[in-house]
Protein backbone atom coordinates (compact mmCIF):
# COMPACT_ATOMS: atom_id res chain seq x y z
CA UNK A 1 0.00 0.00 0.00
CA UNK A 2 1.59 3.16 -1.20
CA UNK A 3 1.65 6.41 1.82
CA UNK A 4 -1.37 8.48 -0.41
CA UNK A 5 -3.54 4.99 -0.47
CA UNK A 6 -2.87 4.67 3.27
CA UNK A 7 -4.01 8.75 3.99
CA UNK A 8 -7.63 9.03 4.87
CA UNK A 9 -7.62 12.02 2.68
CA UNK A 10 -6.07 13.50 -0.23
CA UNK A 11 -8.15 12.89 -3.46
CA UNK A 12 -8.28 16.62 -4.09
CA UNK A 13 -4.89 17.14 -4.06
CA UNK A 14 -2.16 16.55 -6.95
CA UNK A 15 0.93 16.66 -4.69
CA UNK A 16 1.62 14.43 -1.86
CA UNK A 17 2.37 15.86 1.57
CA UNK A 18 5.66 17.70 2.01
CA UNK A 19 8.36 15.66 4.91
CA UNK A 20 7.24 19.02 7.64
CA UNK A 21 3.42 18.58 6.93
CA UNK A 22 3.63 14.72 7.74
CA UNK A 23 6.18 15.42 10.55
CA UNK A 24 3.80 18.26 12.37
CA UNK A 25 0.79 16.50 11.27
CA UNK A 26 1.75 12.74 12.57
CA UNK A 27 0.29 11.31 15.75
CA UNK A 28 0.61 7.91 15.66
CA UNK A 29 3.76 7.61 18.01
CA UNK A 30 1.21 8.72 20.79
CA UNK A 31 -2.50 8.00 19.59
CA UNK A 32 -1.71 4.60 18.68
CA UNK A 33 -2.40 4.08 22.88
CA UNK A 34 -6.42 3.82 21.50
CA UNK A 35 -5.88 1.31 19.14
CA UNK A 36 -8.02 -0.99 20.92
CA UNK A 37 -10.97 1.42 21.35
CA UNK A 38 -10.79 2.71 18.19
CA UNK A 39 -11.08 -1.34 16.95
CA UNK A 40 -14.25 -1.35 19.65
CA UNK A 41 -15.93 1.49 18.03
CA UNK A 42 -15.03 -0.08 14.15
CA UNK A 43 -17.18 -2.45 15.36
CA UNK A 44 -19.94 -0.89 16.91
CA UNK A 45 -19.94 1.23 13.49
CA UNK A 46 -19.98 -1.91 11.85
CA UNK A 47 -23.28 -2.81 13.06
CA UNK A 48 -24.80 0.40 12.12
CA UNK A 49 -23.89 -0.03 9.11
CA UNK A 50 -25.38 -3.46 8.94
CA UNK A 51 -28.65 -1.59 10.09
CA UNK A 52 -27.99 0.59 7.06
CA UNK A 53 -27.50 -2.22 4.84
CA UNK A 54 -23.98 -1.06 3.31
CA UNK A 55 -22.71 -4.39 5.25
CA UNK A 56 -24.45 -7.67 5.34
CA UNK A 57 -24.68 -10.21 8.69
CA UNK A 58 -21.96 -12.33 6.76
CA UNK A 59 -19.57 -9.00 6.58
CA UNK A 60 -20.44 -7.79 9.84
CA UNK A 61 -19.70 -11.31 11.40
CA UNK A 62 -16.21 -11.63 9.42
CA UNK A 63 -15.14 -8.29 10.85
CA UNK A 64 -16.39 -9.70 14.28
CA UNK A 65 -13.67 -12.16 14.42
CA UNK A 66 -11.13 -10.04 12.48
CA UNK A 67 -11.67 -6.93 14.48
CA UNK A 68 -11.24 -9.34 18.06
CA UNK A 69 -8.09 -10.76 16.57
CA UNK A 70 -6.34 -7.58 16.33
CA UNK A 71 -7.14 -6.43 19.26
CA UNK A 72 -5.57 -8.97 20.89
CA UNK A 73 -2.63 -8.74 19.12
CA UNK A 74 -2.73 -5.03 19.62
CA UNK A 75 -2.78 -6.02 23.27
CA UNK A 76 0.31 -8.56 22.77
CA UNK A 77 1.92 -5.96 21.53
CA UNK A 78 2.07 -8.48 18.17
CA UNK A 79 1.21 -6.11 15.44
CA UNK A 80 1.75 -1.89 15.70
CA UNK A 81 1.56 1.00 13.49
CA UNK A 82 4.12 1.91 10.88
CA UNK A 83 5.78 5.61 10.32
CA UNK A 84 3.75 6.13 7.09
CA UNK A 85 0.60 5.61 8.98
CA UNK A 86 -0.82 9.07 10.30
CA UNK A 87 -2.81 8.25 12.70
CA UNK A 88 -4.40 5.49 14.39
CA UNK A 89 -7.27 5.96 12.54
CA UNK A 90 -5.34 4.88 9.60
CA UNK A 91 -3.11 2.10 10.96
CA UNK A 92 -6.08 0.31 12.31
CA UNK A 93 -7.86 0.81 8.51
CA UNK A 94 -4.65 -0.36 6.84
CA UNK A 95 -4.83 -3.27 9.59
CA UNK A 96 -8.04 -4.43 8.44
CA UNK A 97 -7.39 -3.61 4.60
CA UNK A 98 -5.02 -6.14 4.90
CA UNK A 99 -7.08 -8.67 5.92
CA UNK A 100 -10.61 -7.42 4.87
CA UNK A 101 -10.23 -5.35 2.17
CA UNK A 102 -13.63 -5.00 0.73
CA UNK A 103 -15.55 -5.41 3.82
CA UNK A 104 -12.94 -2.73 5.15
CA UNK A 105 -12.94 -0.56 2.22
CA UNK A 106 -16.77 0.43 3.25
CA UNK A 107 -16.23 1.46 6.82
CA UNK A 108 -15.69 5.04 6.47
CA UNK A 109 -19.02 5.24 4.87
CA UNK A 110 -20.91 7.83 7.65
CA UNK A 111 -17.58 8.22 9.80
CA UNK A 112 -14.95 10.70 10.15
CA UNK A 113 -12.14 11.07 12.26
CA UNK A 114 -13.57 13.91 13.93
CA UNK A 115 -16.24 11.64 15.75
CA UNK A 116 -13.91 9.03 15.86
CA UNK A 117 -11.25 10.08 17.94
CA UNK A 118 -13.86 12.07 20.11
CA UNK A 119 -15.06 8.95 20.50
CA UNK A 120 -12.00 6.75 20.93
CA UNK A 121 -11.02 9.68 23.67
CA UNK A 122 -14.25 9.21 26.06
CA UNK A 123 -13.57 5.14 25.93
CA UNK A 124 -10.18 5.52 26.75
CA UNK A 125 -10.49 7.67 29.99
CA UNK A 126 -13.70 6.04 30.98
CA UNK A 127 -12.21 2.68 30.88
CA UNK A 128 -8.74 4.14 32.82
CA UNK A 129 -10.39 5.75 35.59
CA UNK A 130 -11.19 2.46 36.87
CA UNK A 131 -8.28 1.82 37.69
CA UNK A 132 -7.17 4.85 38.68
CA UNK A 133 -9.48 4.39 40.84
CA UNK A 134 -8.31 0.92 42.12
CA UNK A 135 -5.13 2.86 43.30
CA UNK A 136 -6.45 5.39 45.16
CA UNK A 137 -8.19 2.44 47.10
CA UNK A 138 -5.50 0.63 47.36
CA UNK A 139 -3.61 3.79 49.04
CA UNK A 140 -5.86 4.58 50.94
CA UNK A 141 -6.45 1.22 52.57
CA UNK A 142 -2.72 1.90 53.58
CA UNK A 143 -3.23 5.14 55.21
CA UNK A 144 -6.45 4.07 57.24
CA UNK A 145 -4.34 0.70 58.20
CA UNK A 146 -1.28 3.13 59.49
CA UNK A 147 -3.93 5.42 61.26
CA UNK A 148 -5.75 2.93 62.78
CA UNK A 149 -2.14 1.17 64.25
CA UNK A 150 -1.53 4.76 65.99
CA UNK A 151 -4.90 5.76 66.56
CA UNK A 152 -4.56 6.29 70.31
CA UNK A 153 -0.84 7.90 70.02
CA UNK A 154 -0.28 11.22 71.20
CA UNK A 155 1.29 13.81 68.84
CA UNK A 156 1.88 17.27 68.42
CA UNK A 157 -0.72 19.11 66.15
CA UNK A 158 0.58 21.68 63.79
CA UNK A 159 -0.42 25.35 62.60
CA UNK A 160 1.76 27.28 60.28
CA UNK A 161 4.56 24.18 60.67
CA UNK A 162 4.22 25.61 64.31
CA UNK A 163 3.49 23.22 67.14
CA UNK A 164 -0.28 24.16 68.23
CA UNK A 165 -2.55 21.14 70.11
CA UNK A 166 -2.30 18.07 70.74
CA UNK A 167 -4.08 15.33 68.68
CA UNK A 168 -3.19 11.14 67.91
CA UNK A 169 -1.15 10.58 65.21
CA UNK A 170 -3.81 8.31 63.83
CA UNK A 171 -6.57 11.51 63.47
CA UNK A 172 -2.87 13.37 61.49
CA UNK A 173 -3.12 10.39 59.11
CA UNK A 174 -6.66 10.12 58.79
CA UNK A 175 -6.52 13.54 57.51
CA UNK A 176 -5.31 12.38 53.93
CA UNK A 177 -7.99 9.86 53.70
CA UNK A 178 -10.97 12.37 53.11
CA UNK A 179 -9.03 14.27 50.24
CA UNK A 180 -8.43 11.25 48.56
CA UNK A 181 -12.31 10.28 48.50
CA UNK A 182 -12.97 13.31 47.23
CA UNK A 183 -10.99 12.36 44.70
CA UNK A 184 -12.35 9.44 44.06
CA UNK A 185 -15.84 10.93 44.34
CA UNK A 186 -14.78 13.05 41.71
CA UNK A 187 -13.48 10.19 38.88
CA UNK A 188 -17.03 8.87 39.82
CA UNK A 189 -18.82 12.15 39.25
CA UNK A 190 -16.93 12.34 35.98
CA UNK A 191 -17.90 8.73 34.39
CA UNK A 192 -21.38 10.19 33.28
CA UNK A 193 -20.43 12.98 31.35
CA UNK A 194 -17.76 10.98 29.30
CA UNK A 195 -20.47 8.45 28.68
CA UNK A 196 -21.97 10.84 25.97
CA UNK A 197 -21.80 8.98 22.43
CA UNK A 198 -20.40 11.14 19.66
CA UNK A 199 -19.94 7.89 17.45
CA UNK A 200 -22.19 9.51 13.99
CA UNK A 201 -21.82 12.63 14.33
CA UNK A 202 -19.43 12.54 11.55
CA UNK A 203 -17.43 15.69 10.64
CA UNK A 204 -19.57 17.82 12.20
CA UNK A 205 -22.99 17.67 10.78
CA UNK A 206 -24.01 14.01 11.50
CA UNK A 207 -24.24 11.15 8.73
CA UNK A 208 -27.06 9.79 6.47
CA UNK A 209 -26.59 6.34 7.77
CA UNK A 210 -26.12 6.63 10.81
CA UNK A 211 -29.34 7.75 12.32
CA UNK A 212 -30.30 5.84 15.49
CA UNK A 213 -27.31 7.53 17.59
CA UNK A 214 -28.86 6.72 20.88
CA UNK A 215 -28.73 2.66 19.77
CA UNK A 216 -24.89 3.33 18.62
CA UNK A 217 -24.34 4.83 21.95
CA UNK A 218 -25.88 1.99 23.80
CA UNK A 219 -23.89 -0.28 21.91
CA UNK A 220 -21.30 1.24 22.87
CA UNK A 221 -21.86 0.90 26.58
CA UNK A 222 -22.49 5.21 27.25
CA UNK A 223 -25.45 6.65 28.62
CA UNK A 224 -26.81 8.44 25.51
CA UNK A 225 -26.12 10.26 22.58
CA UNK A 226 -24.80 13.86 22.10
CA UNK A 227 -27.69 15.68 21.61
CA UNK A 228 -25.55 18.28 19.02
CA UNK A 229 -23.08 16.87 16.15
CA UNK A 230 -20.94 20.47 16.74
CA UNK A 231 -20.14 20.29 19.91
CA UNK A 232 -19.89 16.22 20.05
CA UNK A 233 -16.59 16.71 17.93
CA UNK A 234 -15.49 19.90 19.52
CA UNK A 235 -16.02 18.75 23.37
CA UNK A 236 -13.19 18.11 25.32
CA UNK A 237 -14.29 18.94 29.15
CA UNK A 238 -14.70 15.49 29.98
CA UNK A 239 -10.95 16.08 29.02
CA UNK A 240 -9.89 19.06 30.85
CA UNK A 241 -12.17 17.78 33.91
CA UNK A 242 -10.07 14.47 34.01
CA UNK A 243 -6.98 17.02 34.22
CA UNK A 244 -8.24 18.56 36.94
CA UNK A 245 -8.70 16.03 38.96
CA UNK A 246 -5.55 14.35 37.74
CA UNK A 247 -3.84 17.72 39.55
CA UNK A 248 -6.07 17.76 42.16
CA UNK A 249 -4.82 14.00 43.13
CA UNK A 250 -1.40 15.21 42.28
CA UNK A 251 -1.65 18.12 44.63
CA UNK A 252 -3.38 16.29 47.64
CA UNK A 253 -0.04 13.21 47.12
CA UNK A 254 2.11 16.15 47.58
CA UNK A 255 0.58 16.88 50.67
CA UNK A 256 1.36 13.23 52.15
CA UNK A 257 4.22 13.39 50.41
CA UNK A 258 5.74 16.87 51.83
CA UNK A 259 4.86 15.49 55.67
CA UNK A 260 6.86 12.20 54.75
CA UNK A 261 10.02 14.40 54.08
CA UNK A 262 9.04 16.24 57.64
CA UNK A 263 8.74 13.38 59.65
CA UNK A 264 11.85 11.73 58.25
CA UNK A 265 14.28 14.32 58.50
CA UNK A 266 16.63 14.44 61.87
CA UNK A 267 14.98 17.49 62.60
CA UNK A 268 11.65 16.27 63.52
CA UNK A 269 12.70 12.76 63.84
CA UNK A 270 9.24 11.11 63.78
CA UNK A 271 9.68 8.39 61.45
CA UNK A 272 12.05 6.13 59.49
CA UNK A 273 12.34 4.93 56.11
CA UNK A 274 12.29 1.32 55.24
CA UNK A 275 15.86 0.87 53.10
CA UNK A 276 13.88 -0.17 50.10
CA UNK A 277 11.46 2.81 49.36
CA UNK A 278 14.42 5.15 50.27
CA UNK A 279 17.81 6.29 48.11
CA UNK A 280 21.31 7.31 48.94
CA UNK A 281 23.86 9.68 48.00
CA UNK A 282 26.82 9.29 45.44
CA UNK A 283 28.78 11.36 48.13
CA UNK A 284 27.41 11.28 51.37
CA UNK A 285 27.62 7.72 52.93
CA UNK A 286 25.19 8.55 55.93
CA UNK A 287 22.35 9.93 54.01
CA UNK A 288 19.10 8.10 53.43
CA UNK A 289 16.49 10.60 51.24
CA UNK A 290 12.98 10.15 50.82
CA UNK A 291 13.14 10.14 46.86
CA UNK A 292 9.60 8.91 46.49
CA UNK A 293 8.27 11.82 48.46
CA UNK A 294 10.17 14.12 46.81
CA UNK A 295 9.41 12.64 43.12
CA UNK A 296 5.63 12.96 44.12
CA UNK A 297 6.08 16.33 44.89
CA UNK A 298 8.29 17.72 42.41
CA UNK A 299 5.44 15.72 39.74
CA UNK A 300 2.49 17.38 41.34
CA UNK A 301 3.63 19.98 39.09
CA UNK A 302 3.98 18.52 36.16
CA UNK A 303 0.22 17.41 36.76
CA UNK A 304 -1.18 20.95 36.87
CA UNK A 305 0.81 21.92 33.97
CA UNK A 306 -0.79 19.42 32.05
CA UNK A 307 -4.09 21.02 33.26
CA UNK A 308 -3.11 24.54 31.99
CA UNK A 309 -1.42 23.23 28.77
CA UNK A 310 -4.95 21.72 27.81
CA UNK A 311 -7.20 24.37 29.24
CA UNK A 312 -4.91 27.05 26.83
CA UNK A 313 -5.03 25.00 23.99
CA UNK A 314 -9.30 24.92 24.24
CA UNK A 315 -9.55 28.59 25.25
CA UNK A 316 -10.28 30.23 21.66
CA UNK A 317 -11.05 27.06 19.62
CA UNK A 318 -13.65 28.65 16.94
CA UNK A 319 -16.96 26.56 15.65
CA UNK A 320 -16.31 22.61 15.18
CA UNK A 321 -13.07 20.40 14.96
CA UNK A 322 -9.77 22.16 14.51
CA UNK A 323 -6.67 20.15 13.80
CA UNK A 324 -5.24 21.97 17.72
CA UNK A 325 -7.96 19.56 19.00
CA UNK A 326 -4.82 16.61 18.75
CA UNK A 327 -2.76 18.62 21.23
CA UNK A 328 -5.69 16.88 24.05
CA UNK A 329 -4.63 13.30 24.12
CA UNK A 330 -0.43 13.59 25.47
CA UNK A 331 -1.71 15.81 28.48
CA UNK A 332 -4.30 13.41 29.78
CA UNK A 333 -2.02 10.45 28.77
CA UNK A 334 0.86 11.64 30.75
CA UNK A 335 -1.17 12.55 33.75
CA UNK A 336 -2.43 9.00 34.10
CA UNK A 337 0.79 7.79 33.68
CA UNK A 338 2.33 9.67 36.08
CA UNK A 339 -0.59 9.04 38.57
CA UNK A 340 0.53 4.81 37.88
CA UNK A 341 3.84 5.58 38.90
CA UNK A 342 2.88 7.64 42.02
CA UNK A 343 0.36 5.93 43.81
CA UNK A 344 1.87 2.29 44.05
CA UNK A 345 5.17 4.02 45.19
CA UNK A 346 3.49 6.21 48.11
CA UNK A 347 1.80 3.07 48.80
CA UNK A 348 4.98 1.41 49.44
CA UNK A 349 6.68 4.36 50.90
CA UNK A 350 3.67 4.94 53.22
CA UNK A 351 3.19 1.25 54.36
CA UNK A 352 7.02 0.57 55.48
CA UNK A 353 7.07 3.62 56.98
CA UNK A 354 8.14 3.31 61.58
CA UNK A 355 7.12 5.62 63.51
CA UNK A 356 9.37 6.69 66.62
CA UNK A 357 6.16 6.33 69.59
CA UNK A 358 8.18 7.51 72.29
CA UNK A 359 9.61 10.97 70.56
CA UNK A 360 6.34 11.54 68.88
CA UNK A 361 4.13 11.09 72.56
CA UNK A 362 6.79 12.79 74.36
CA UNK A 363 6.37 16.09 72.25
CA UNK A 364 2.73 16.27 72.01
CA UNK A 365 2.16 18.64 74.81
CA UNK A 366 5.26 20.25 74.02
CA UNK A 367 6.33 24.28 73.26
CA UNK A 368 2.75 25.12 75.45
CA UNK A 369 0.51 23.52 73.18
CA UNK A 370 -2.03 23.09 76.20
CA UNK A 371 -2.44 26.60 76.44
CA UNK A 372 -6.12 26.29 74.63
CA UNK A 373 -7.00 23.83 77.64
CA UNK A 374 -5.86 26.14 79.96
CA UNK A 375 -7.98 28.62 78.38
CA UNK A 376 -11.23 26.26 78.13
CA UNK A 377 -10.45 25.40 81.98
CA UNK A 378 -11.28 28.86 83.01
CA UNK A 379 -13.98 29.89 80.76
CA UNK A 380 -15.38 26.64 82.61
CA UNK A 381 -14.65 28.30 86.24
CA UNK A 382 -16.73 31.55 84.52
CA UNK A 383 -14.06 33.40 83.28
CA UNK A 384 -14.88 35.28 79.97
CA UNK A 385 -13.06 33.66 77.23
CA UNK A 386 -11.15 37.12 76.26
CA UNK A 387 -9.90 37.32 79.81
CA UNK A 388 -8.83 33.47 79.84
CA UNK A 389 -7.22 34.01 76.64
CA UNK A 390 -5.18 36.88 77.87
CA UNK A 391 -4.48 35.26 80.82
CA UNK A 392 -3.27 32.10 79.34
CA UNK A 393 -1.22 34.22 77.26
CA UNK A 394 0.47 35.38 80.30
CA UNK A 395 0.87 31.92 81.86
CA UNK A 396 3.10 31.35 78.35
CA UNK A 397 5.00 34.23 78.39
CA UNK A 398 5.88 33.79 82.20
CA UNK A 399 6.76 30.02 81.75
CA UNK A 400 9.02 31.18 78.50
CA UNK A 401 10.94 33.53 80.69
CA UNK A 402 11.72 30.24 83.33
CA UNK A 403 12.37 28.21 80.66
CA UNK A 404 9.82 25.73 82.29
CA UNK A 405 6.92 23.54 81.19
CA UNK A 406 3.35 24.76 82.71
CA UNK A 407 3.68 21.93 85.28
CA UNK A 408 7.16 22.40 86.04
CA UNK A 409 5.23 26.17 87.96
CA UNK A 410 4.40 25.80 91.65
CA UNK A 411 0.69 27.01 92.50
CA UNK A 412 2.07 30.22 94.17
CA UNK A 413 3.81 31.38 90.81
CA UNK A 414 0.01 30.22 89.27
CA UNK A 415 -2.11 32.27 91.28
CA UNK A 416 0.42 35.15 91.27
CA UNK A 417 -0.07 35.63 86.95
CA UNK A 418 -3.99 34.99 88.27
CA UNK A 419 -5.69 33.68 91.28
CA UNK A 420 -8.17 32.19 88.05
CA UNK A 421 -5.52 29.69 87.70
CA UNK A 422 -5.86 27.35 90.87
CA UNK A 423 -4.43 23.83 91.16
CA UNK A 424 -7.40 22.03 89.29
CA UNK A 425 -5.85 24.17 86.15
CA UNK A 426 -3.20 21.07 86.43
CA UNK A 427 -5.57 18.32 85.39
CA UNK A 428 -5.33 20.45 81.57
CA UNK A 429 -1.05 19.82 81.64
CA UNK A 430 -1.50 16.34 80.01
CA UNK A 431 -1.91 15.28 76.37
CA UNK A 432 -4.03 12.57 77.08
CA UNK A 433 -6.51 14.75 79.25
CA UNK A 434 -6.83 16.82 76.58
CA UNK A 435 -7.81 14.59 74.01
CA UNK A 436 -9.96 12.72 75.53
CA UNK A 437 -12.19 16.00 76.11
CA UNK A 438 -12.43 15.88 72.56
CA UNK A 439 -15.75 13.68 72.03
CA UNK A 440 -17.00 15.49 68.14
CA UNK A 441 -17.46 13.57 65.80
CA UNK A 442 -14.63 14.88 63.60
CA UNK A 443 -12.19 15.48 66.51
CA UNK A 444 -9.03 13.30 67.81
CA UNK A 445 -10.38 11.18 70.72
CA UNK A 446 -9.10 7.78 70.21
CA UNK A 447 -12.81 6.00 69.96
CA UNK A 448 -13.92 9.06 67.22
CA UNK A 449 -10.75 8.18 65.23
CA UNK A 450 -11.57 4.24 65.16
CA UNK A 451 -15.16 5.33 64.17
CA UNK A 452 -13.63 7.76 60.83
CA UNK A 453 -11.31 4.93 59.85
CA UNK A 454 -14.45 2.56 60.32
CA UNK A 455 -16.56 4.81 57.90
CA UNK A 456 -13.97 5.56 55.41
CA UNK A 457 -13.32 1.77 54.62
CA UNK A 458 -16.79 0.65 54.41
CA UNK A 459 -16.86 3.37 51.56
CA UNK A 460 -14.00 1.82 50.32
CA UNK A 461 -15.59 -1.26 49.94
CA UNK A 462 -18.18 0.36 47.66
CA UNK A 463 -16.19 2.39 45.36
CA UNK A 464 -14.63 -1.16 44.83
CA UNK A 465 -17.32 -2.92 43.48
CA UNK A 466 -17.95 0.59 41.61
CA UNK A 467 -14.20 0.28 39.55
CA UNK A 468 -14.65 -3.38 39.25
CA UNK A 469 -17.05 -3.00 36.78
CA UNK A 470 -15.97 -1.80 34.00
CA UNK A 471 -18.35 -0.13 31.40
CA UNK A 472 -16.05 -0.09 28.19
CA UNK A 473 -15.61 -3.97 27.12
CA UNK A 474 -12.65 -4.48 24.92
CA UNK A 475 -12.85 -6.69 21.90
Amino acid sequence: MTNKESQLWGGRFKNSPSPALKAISSSIEFDWRLARFDLLQTWVHAQTLVDANILTLDDSEKLLVCLTKLSQEVAAEEVSFLNTDEDVHTAVERLVLERLPDIASKLRTGRSRNDQVATDFRLFIRHEIRELVNLLVDLSYVISSTARLVADLPSPGYTHLQRAQPVTLGHEIAKHLHPLLRDIERLQQLDPRIAVSPLGSGALSGSSYVVDTEKVAKRLGFDCAASNSIDAVSDRDFAVEFLFIASLIGTHLSRIAEEVILWTSKEFGFANLDDAWSTGSSLMPQKKNPDIAELTRGKSGRLVGNLVSLLVTLKALPFAYNRDLQEDKEPVFDSFDQLKLILPAMSGLLETLSFDWERISALSGADYSLATEVADYLVRQGVPFKDAHEITGELVMFAEEQKVSFSDLTDVQLSKISPHLDPGVRVCFSADVALKSRLSISGPAFDKVIAQIDNVEKQLVIVKLWSSQNPVVLL
